[in-house]
C-alpha cells in the first residue's frame, strides 16, 4: 500500500521530471509500434482520486496517433442486448497500439453496487469472468497495466472539499461523490475484493497513492514504463508456429463417437419435401417466438469439405426472416484480425437480442486447420479449447441459444462430391488445390475433430453430429434438431 502521508512534490521538481517522463513514454511508443502485442492501461480507483486527470495527463504526454481512450458509462441498449464482455472485446487495441481505459471493466462490476446475497453472487461471477478475460489477453501476449488510485477516507474528503472551493473545479463534485464518501468503508471492502479476485500473474494491480496529484502522475508513468520495458524484453518478437507434429488424440472418446456415427442414414425423395416444409414452418414459428422473447440464436456449422454446409444453411435461412439474421462466412483472418486476440473477430459478430447469426465455419478453425497446418503454436491451439468453452458459456449465460453442427461424410463420399464439382461448370468454383491437400490429411483431421468434439462438448453448448452422406437426410435432421434445441431453451427459461 502507498504511504499514508507522502511528502508533496514541488512544482519545480515535478516539471523537471515531466520532461524525462514524456520522452520515455514517446520512446516506448516507438518501440511498441512494431511489437506483436498491445498495451492496455486501466486507470481505476477511489472517487475523487483523479482518474480523469491521470487519463488526460497520459494522453497529453503520449503521441495521440498511437493511443485510444475508452470510458465506459451505463451500458447502451445495444450493449445490454449482448453478453457483458462484448463491449470490452470490441474496444481492444490492435498490436502496436495503446488503449487507455478510464475505470475499465472493473468499474462496471463495482457500479452495480451489490448488496443482497444474489447481487453479491452475481458480483463474484462478474469478477471470475473478468479474470478469465484478462487471462486470455495476457496469454495472447497483451500487456495489461492496472492502476488503482488510492485515497484514505480523510484524503477523499479533503480532496472533495478542495475541488468544491474552487469555482473552476466545483462542477466535478456531485451529490453522488459525497454519497460514495459516506459509504467509503463498504465500497473499500468491495474494491479490495475486486482487486484480489482480478489479481492475475500477467495483470497485477499497482496501487498508487493519489493524495499528491503531481507525485501520482509521475508514479503512474513510472509504473507504465517499468512494466513495458520488462514485457518488451521478452515479447518484442512473436514466436513462430512450429511445424506440426504427428497428430495424436488428446481425448479418444471424441474420435470413437465420430467413427461410430451411422453414415448409411437416408430418406427417400418421395415425401421429403412435405416433411421438410413442415419442419421449416415449425422452425419459422419457433424462431419468431425466440425473437419476441428477445433471445438471440447462434448457429455454428462445421464439417468436412463438401459435406453440405452451404446447402444446409440455405435451407435453414428459408425459414428465417432475412432482416433478423446474418450469415457470417469465416475465411482466413485479415491483417486486422491477426492483430487482435483470436476470438476478437467472432465476438464482433455476436447478435443483438432477438437476432440470429449463422457461422459458416467458426472459432473451431483454431483447433482444426490451424492446429494441423501449423498456423497456430501448440500452446495457442491447446488453450483454445478452454477459451472457446468460456466464450460459449458467456453467450449462453446471457441467454443466447447456441446450436453446433458437425456434418460428417465418408472419405469415399467426399471423393465422389469433389469429382462432381470438377465436372460441373457451376460447381467448379467450390473445389481447389487446398481441398485436395486437406483430403490427404484425412486421418489427422479425424483425430483433431474427435478432440474438438470431446473437449468442447458441454451441457450448455452440445455438439450435434449429423450423418451427411445423404443430403436430404442431413438437411432435415438439421432443421428438426434446431427446432428441438430452441424449443427446449425457451421452455427452460419460461
Amino acid at each position: 500500500m502507498a504511504k499514508a502521508n507522502p511528502e508533496r512534490l514541488s512544482k519545480k521538481t515535478y516539471e523537471a521530471r515531466v520532461a524525462d517522463a514524456r520522452a520515455a513514454l514517446v520512446h516506448m511508443q516507438v518501440q511498441l509500434k512494431n511489437a506483436p502485442f498491445p498495451v492496455l492501461i486501466v486507470v481505476a480507483g477511489v472517487d475523487a482520486s483523479g482518474k480523469g486527470e491521470v487519463v488526460n495527463t497520459l494522453n497529453a504526454w503520449l503521441d495521440p496517433r498511437g493511443v485510444e481512450t475508452f470510458a465506459f458509462h451505463e451500458p447502451t441498449d445495444e450493449e445490454r442486448e449482448r453478453p457483458a464482455m462484448w463491449r470490452f472485446w470490441r474496444c481492444l487495441p490492435p498490436y502496436g497500439r495503446i488503449g487507455i481505459y478510464a475505470g475499465g471493466w472493473h468499474t462496471e462490476a463495482l457500479r452495480e453496487d451489490p448488496r443482497s446475497p444474489r447481487d453479491l453472487a452475481e458480483f463474484d461471477t462478474a469478477l471470475r469472468r473478468i479474470a478469465r478475460f484478462e487471462d486470455q489477453l495476457t496469454a495472447d501476449g497483451a500487456l495489461i497495466i492496472k492502476i488503482w488510485l488510492h485515497l484514505t477516507k480523510d484524503g477523499q474528503r479533503a480532496r472533495l472539499q478542495e475541488l468544491e472551493k474552487d469555482e473552476r473545479t466545483a462542477w466535478r463534485v456531485s451529490a453522488e461523490d459525497w454519497k460514495s464518501h459516506r459509504d467509503y468503508d463498504r465500497l473499500a471492502r468491495l474494491s479490495d475484493t475486486m482487486r484480489r479476485a482480478t489479481q492475475r500473474p500477467g495483470a497485477p494491480w499497482h496501487v498508487v497513492d493519489a493524495a499528491d496529484p503531481r507525485a501520482r502522475n509521475l508514479e503512474v508513468a513510472d509504473r507504465v514504463l517499468t512494466r513495458f520495458r520488462a514485457h518488451f524484453r521478452t515479447h518484442k518478437t512473436r514466436p513462430a508456429a512450429a511445424k506440426p507434429r504427428r497428430t495424436t488424440p488428446l481425448r479418444a472418446a471424441g474420435l470413437r463417437r465420430l467413427l461410430s456415427l451411422p453414415l448409411d442414414q437416408h430418406i427417400v425423395p418421395k415425401g421429403y419435401e412435405e416433411k421438410r416444409d413442415k419442419w421449416l414452418g415449425k422452425l419459422n414459428r419457433i424462431v419468431r417466438t425466440a425473437s419476441q422473447a428477445r433471445r438471440s440464436i447462434v448457429w455454428v456449422f462445421e464439417g468436412w469439405d463438401a459435406s453440405g454446409k452451404g446447402g444446409a444453411i440455405r435451407r435453414l435461412t428459408d425459414a428465417i426472416d432475412a432482416r433478423d439474421s446474418r450469415v457470417i462466412p469465416i475465411a482466413k483472418p485479415t491483417d486486422e484480425e491477426k492483430s487482435h486476440p483470436y476470438l476478437w473477430r467472432f465476438w464482433r459478430h455476436v447478435p443483438r437480442a432477438g437476432m440470429a447469426t449463422i457461422y459458416d465455419r467458426s472459432w473451431y478453425g483454431r483447433v482444426l486447420v490451424e492446429r494441423l497446418e501449423g498456423f497456430a503454436r501448440e500452446e495457442e491451439w491447446r488453450r483454445a479449447y478452454s477459451e472457446i468453452n468460456e466464450f460459449e458459456r458467456e453467450l449462453v449465460e446471457h441467454g443466447v441459444i447456441v446450436i453446433k453442427f458437425w456434418l460428417h461424410i465418408s472419405k469415399d463420399e467426399q471423393l465422389r462430391r469433389f469429382r462432381n464439382r470438377e465436372e460441373t461448370d457451376y460447381k467448379r468454383h467450390k473445389i481447389n488445390a487446398e481441398d485436395w491437400r486437406n483430403r490427404r490429411k484425412w486421418t489427422a483431421y479425424e483425430t483433431a475433430i474427435g478432440d474438438m468434439i470431446a473437449l468442447t462438448q458441454t451441457r450448455f453448448a452440445p455438439w450435434h453430429l449429423i450423418p451427411a452422406n445423404n443430403k436430404r437426410f442431413s438437411r432435415l435432421e438439421i432443421i428438426k434438431t434446431s427446432c428441438k434445441q430452441i424449443e427446449a431453451a425457451l421452455e427452460e427459461k419460461s
